[in-house]
C-alpha cells in the first residue's frame, strides 16, 4: 500500500513509563488497525542503568543524556538493542498487531557522530535514511525502533561502530525527515510547566525556545524540547509531550489531543 508520509504518526515510548505500557500497546495496535500509519522510537534508559548497577559499572547523564563509555555502550546495545526492543514488539504482535524490531543500524537508518569527548560514545545525528521505514510501513508493519545507531561520520581507528542517541532526539529528527503528521513523546510526567508551576498546555517553538535557554526546562526535558523544536522545522507536525503512565493516554492524544502540552508552529509559518 502506498503511504502518505504526512500522516504518518511518531510515537516516542519513555522507558520510565514501561510498567504501565499495557494500554500504550493497546492504543499502539488499536491505532494500526484504524489504518494509521505508525512508527515507535523508544528508550530505557533506566533500565540500561539497573543492568549496569548488575555489573558495578556507575555511569553520570549531562542534560538527560548518558555520558557513554564503551562497556556502557555494549550495554545500551545490549538491552535497548535486544531486550526492550524485543520486549514491545513482542507485546503488539501478540495483541494482534504487526510490528517490526530494528535500530538507527538497520538500513543506516540513523547515521552519526560522536559529540564530544565528554560525552564518550553518545553521537549527534548527520543523517537519517527512511527508505527502510517506508518499506516496512508499506508492507503493513510498524517499525519499532530501539536507538543504537550507526558510527558512520568521523570515526576514529578502531572505534566503535555503533553509538547511543538519545531516542528523542531519534524521533525527532525522524519526524523532521518524514514531515510527519504527530510526534508524541510519552513520558512520566503531565507536560511541560512553568516556573511557578503551572501546566503549559500550549507552546509555540519560540517558547519552547525560551523555556531551555532561561532553565525552566532542564534534565530529561531539554532532548524532548529538542526534539519537537527538530520535528517543527519547517513542516506542519504537531508535537505532544504528554503523561503515559495515564489509561489510553495515546489514543485519547489522537483522537482529542486533550492532555500535556502541544507544540507547534503558529498559523501562517514557523516562529
Amino acid at each position: 500500500m502506498s503511504i502518505k508520509t504526512s500522516d504518518i504518526i511518531i510515537v516516542k515510548l519513555g522507558g520510565s513509563i514501561f510498567d504501565n505500557k499495557d494500554t500504550t500497546i493497546e492504543d499502539v495496535v488499536a491505532i494500526q488497525k484504524q489504518g494509521k500509519p505508525l512508527i515507535v522510537v523508544h528508550g530505557g534508559a533506566n533500565i540500561v542503568t539497573k543492568w549496569l548497577k548488575r555489573q558495578n559499572t556507575i555511569t553520570d547523564f549531562f542534560q538527560g543524556e548518558r555520558i557513554t563509555s564503551q562497556e556502557s555502550l555494549e550495554m545500551v546495545t545490549a538491552v535497548l538493542g535486544g531486550l526492550v526492543n524485543k520486549e514491545i514488539v513482542a507485546a503488539i504482535n501478540t495483541s494482534g498487531g504487526r510490528a517490526v524490531g530494528i535500530c538507527g543500524v538497520d538500513g543506516s537508518l540513523i547515521q552519526g557522530r560522536i559529540r564530544n569527548k565528554e560525552m564518550g560514545y553518545v553521537g549527534n545525528i548527520v543523517k537519517v535514511d527512511k527508505s527502510l521505514l517506508m518499506a516496512l510501513l508499506e508492507s503493513g508493519f510498524i517499525p519499532v525502533i530501539a536507538p543504537v545507531s550507526l558510527h558512520s561520520f568521523d570515526r576514529p581507528p578502531k572505534a566503535p561502530l555503533l553509538l547511543n542517541i538519545n531516542g528523542d532526539t531519534i524521533a525527532g529528527e525522524i519526524a523532521a525527515a518524514i514531515g510527519a503528521e504527530k510526534l508524541i513523546l510519552l513520558t512520566d510526567v503531565d507536560g511541560i510547566y512553568a516556573k511557578e508551576g503551572k501546566l503549559l498546555p500550549n507552546l509555540s517553538s519560540a517558547e519552547a525556545e525560551s523555556l531551555m535557554t532561561s532553565g525552566v526546562a532542564s534534565g530529561g526535558m531539554i532532548p524532548k524540547l529538542k526534539a519537537c523544536l527538530k520535528a517543527l522545522g519547517g513542516t506542519t507536525t504537531t508535537c505532544s509531550i504528554v503523561d503515559g503512565r495515564q489509561q489510553h493516554t495515546l489514543l485519547n492524544e489522537i483522537e482529542k489531543g486533550s492532555s500535556g502540552t502541544r507544540i507547534e508552529n503558529p498559523p501562517g509559518g514557523n516562529s
